[in-house]
C-alpha cells in the first residue's frame, strides 16, 4: 500500500499525492509517457537527479490501470 504523503521525488519533493492529483485530471489516459511529461511539467518531478523515474512511471501506469 502506497503512502501518499511519502516523497517520491526527493530532489522536487513531490507527493505520490500530488502526482494522483495530477493523473486523476488527464483526458488521455492511453499514453504513459504522455502523463509522465504531464506530471513532470506540472510537478518539476524527476527533473533532478532522475532517481525516482521508474517509481513515478510504475506508479502512473498502475494508477492509470486502474482506472
Amino acid at each position: 500500500m502506497i503512502d501518499y504523503r511519502e516523497l517520491v521525488c526527493k530532489c522536487k519533493k513531490v507527493t505520490y499525492e500530488e502526482i494522483d492529483n495530477v493523473v486523476k485530471n488527464e483526458q488521455n489516459i492511453s499514453d504513459v509517457v504522455k502523463v509522465f511529461e504531464d506530471v513532470q511539467k506540472q510537478t518539476q518531478c524527476s527533473t533532478g537527479c532522475g532517481g525516482c523515474h521508474d517509481k513515478i512511471m510504475d506508479f502512473i501506469a498502475d494508477t492509470l490501470y486502474q482506472r
